[in-house]
């Protein structure tokens, strides 16, 4: 009997993260969060748009390879 309580137990205690990893029955969101949501991601996006617009332009063009060159003889 014991054992039998220990393995149930134990596929419990088992069964508690696979549970967790599935959302726990939360798949359907509510409308109220649906527009909450989609609030947030324009307010992301206007905020990561103007983030772009705030890096300066480079004065010359990058060259990954410049360091590699061997000066000139």
């Amino acid at each position: 009997m014991r054992t039998l309580v220990v393995a149930a137990a134990a596929l419990a205690l088992l069964a508690v993260p696979a549970e967790a990893q599935m959302g726990g029955g939360k798949r359907h969101k509510s409308d109220d969060t649906k527009s909450t949501d989609q609030k947030k991601q324009k307010a992301d996006d206007k905020a990561y748009q103007e983030a772009l617009k705030r890096i300066p332009e480079p004065k010359e063009k990058y060259d990954p390879w410049g360091v590699t060159k061997k000066p000139s003889q």
